[in-house]
């Protein structure tokens, strides 16, 4: 499953044009590198999201087979590893 769909369909994203805007910009890396939308996920990946505001790391625990899901099994197809929002020092050394 692309990287983009993944991140809309396990609701990291609320919109898949969100999820491929931040692929675009480079804040989406899996494994360690840097991500473009297209990108296959697999089981056992694991995806870090770095925005402005925020950090977050999960790791992929299940690719879901069909396309609507319910927000509870949503929520069991990835575990967060570190989540943590930037406070307003990290982000004005940002810019």
């Amino acid at each position: 499953m692309r990287i983009d769909l993944f991140l809309k369909s396990s609701r990291i994203v609320k919109r898949r044009s969100l999820a491929k805007e931040l692929c675009d910009k480079g804040m989406v890396k899996i494994n360690g590198k840097t991500a473009k939308a297209s990108r296959e996920v697999s089981e056992g990946d694991e995806i870090e999201i770095d925005t402005l505001t925020k950090y977050l790391k999960v790791k992929v625990l299940e690719i879901p087979k069909e396309k609507n899901i319910s927000k509870k099994r949503a929520r069991e197809l990835y575990k967060i590893i570190e989540e943590r929002k930037k406070d307003i020092r990290e982000i004005i050394d940002l810019l």
